[in-house]
């Protein structure tokens, strides 16, 4: 258990985010217990889903985003991924606001500065990145540890009675609860945590046979029910506490900091508040971990296209902090609550784009083989879905139909948008999912059988005078003498007289270099080999190599490793990856 223990905490970290914070806040304050059955519905439908994502990253070996890349046409992934980009950058803005707002109630950075600090997360995410996925789980459990204790002491303050939490089990909904019942929805099934699984399941070893995986499913569905149960008793605290503790005394909140504020005179301790501010804190730095490898995971996935890390972070953190300094620039404390809660609602709305394909996935036999879903698993799969649609179709008719009533172009605004994201829906619930038949092997004989001879007749050689100049003439000689090549020596004179004078320039070093290449190129004549030396004066090598390679138009381009890394990089220069991007070549680096 302890073994394949972990993917789903990570996972219900998502469960726990300020998002949950202000639909539960909110929806305890206004309507009591009256939305407990929400939150309790929520974590089924998420136990269910968690659960198929885990069994299609350990049967079919490919995550969430990676299957939609198999099945479905180019056009439709990319609106995929656009969908889920944007459901990520709603959730990493709860998680912006959270953490300001928690480091506000500690330590009184004002919001805006707060929510700034909040880029350096990239920071944090990439320094426990380097080792590895068990110290992140490790830290992950410290912190939902921490803010389940916060809520224990919270409630323990609050004293709520049982028999009204019951009756709030009782399903009822209106009009008025809809838009926050959405919100909770939202904030507790999050579409990006359905790719997010697939893929952490991964991480642990899982043998090939039938016996190996069905194991594997076991314990994940062990992990799952664990820790998505344990997302609902702080959710459900949450949601519990205001109720008693607010609704109870008509206090509507339409802050974060305000229920901070008065939680101090309704329990009449000042720790109540503390505890408040210390676990809004660990939510916002527990949720940008997974939100960061989510980002990655649906990016590769759907594109297969692999950024840098903290640079995948950055953007979608600076996706996030430009509406949330907005928003408390012009309206305050006031705007958070109802940002973050409209934020939770806007995930609801991508989920189906999500649930759809994942339920077609694991029920494909093709794919899935003995492990696709039961009829029941199936018959339960699209409940969840249609429940899903309903409620967000059910909230946007509510909100578009008296909106384009108002106004003919508001009409013509909207109706094209609704068609397209209706037309993506149907597609992806009737059309491709099955997965392409690949024969890798067959792939890969194909790949290598009757390859070119690739022939260098022309291999230009830029030398710096120095030593690592051997090893780059050593393997290009190797070649020209192979090959009957033509070597075209380079060397760049970047000195200071060479900068600003040009060819007219000539020092003692500039002097002492024409010896030495003099000396370079007579040995190499004496073993036969035809060469050809340029030597030119400038500020930048890189830009003189690339203007001396579209020239003469080498077959090859042999450069010796510079040796040095990071800072000196941005001290020194980086030719070599300046030039390999700029051309179009095969460039060879050899060491010394």
């Amino acid at each position: 258990m302890l073994a394949f223990g972990g993917p789903a905490y990570l996972v219900s970290v998502g469960y726990m985010d300020p998002g949950n914070w202000a639909t539960d806040l909110e929806g305890g304050a206004r309507f009591g217990y009256g939305l407990l059955w929400v939150l309790v519905l929520s974590n089924l439908m998420a136990i269910l889903l968690q659960t198929l994502s885990a069994r299609l990253g350990i049967v079919a070996g490919r995550d969430l985003a990676q299957a939609c890349r198999e099945s479905y046409p180019k056009a439709v992934c990319n609106a995929l991924w656009v969908l889920c980009e944007i459901a990520i950058a709603a959730c990493d803005l709860a998680e912006v606001l959270g953490a300001a707002i928690g480091l506000h109630l500690l330590f009184g950075i004002p919001l805006v500065i707060g929510v700034s600090l909040t880029a350096l997360d990239t920071v944090l995410v990439l320094w426990f990145s380097r080792y590895g996925i068990r110290l992140i789980e490790a830290l992950i459990l410290a912190l939902i540890a921490v803010m389940t204790g916060c809520f224990g002491v919270e409630l323990w303050f609050a004293k709520p009675v049982l028999h009204e939490m019951m009756s709030g089990l009782v399903p009822r909904l209106n009009g008025q609860s809809l838009y926050i019942a959405i919100g909770i929805l939202g904030a507790t099934v999050m579409p990006h945590n359905l790719y997010l699984h697939s893929a952490l399941v991964q991480t642990r070893r899982i043998g090939r046979t039938v016996a190996d995986k069905r194991e594997a499913c076991r314990y994940n569905l062990a992990d799952s029910v664990i820790a998505l149960n344990g997302a609902l008793i702080v959710n459900a605290a949450i949601l519990v506490m205001a109720a008693a503790v607010f609704f109870k005394h008509g206090v509507i909140v339409t802050e974060i900091e305000q229920a901070h504020e008065l939680l101090t005179p309704l329990l009449g301790t000042a720790l109540a508040s503390g505890l408040f501010a210390i676990a809004l804190l660990a939510s916002g730095q527990s949720s940008t971990l997974t939100g960061t490898f989510a980002g990655q995971i649906v990016m590769e996935g759907f594109l297969n296209l692999r950024l840098r890390p903290w640079l995948r972070r950055m953007i979608t953190r600076f996706l996030a902090i430009i509406p949330a300094v907005i928003t408390v620039y012009f309206w305050g404390p006031q705007g958070t609550l109802q940002l973050i809660i409209l934020s939770q609602v806007i995930l609801s709305m991508q989920l189906p784009f999500a649930v759809i394909p994942l339920i077609r996935f694991t029920s494909d036999r093709a794919r899935m083989g003995e492990f696709a879903s039961h009829a029941w698993v199936k018959a339960l799969a699209w409940t969840v879905a249609f429940v899903i649609l309903a409620l967000n179709f059910w909230y946007a008719a509510s909100v578009l139909i008296p909106w384009m009533a108002a106004a003919a172009w508001h009409a013509l605004l909207v109706g094209p948008v609704v068609l397209a994201i209706l037309a993506l829906l149907g597609w992806i619930t009737f059309g491709g999912g099955r997965v392409s038949a690949r024969d890798s092997k067959r792939e890969g004989i194909k790949v290598a059988a009757d390859l070119p001879a690739p022939v260098y007749r022309r291999i230009l050689v830029p030398l710096d005078h120095s030593s690592r100049d051997r090893a780059a003439i050593a393997h290009s000689a190797a070649m020209a003498k192979a090959h009957g090549s033509v070597l075209h020596l380079l060397h760049v004179e970047e000195g200071a007289t060479s900068a600003l004078f040009g060819s007219l320039a000539s020092d003692a070093e500039i002097q002492a270099g024409e010896e030495y290449f003099r000396g370079i190129v007579e040995a190499l004549e004496a073993e036969g080999i035809q060469i050809e030396l340029t030597v030119v004066h400038g500020r930048n090598p890189k830009d003189e190599i690339v203007r001396v390679a579209r020239e003469i138009h080498p077959d090859l381009i042999v450069m010796g490793a510079h040796g040095h890394r990071g800072v000196k990089d941005l001290i020194f220069g980086n030719t070599i990856n300046g030039v390999r991007h700029e051309v179009h070549v095969p460039v060879l680096v050899v060491g010394e």
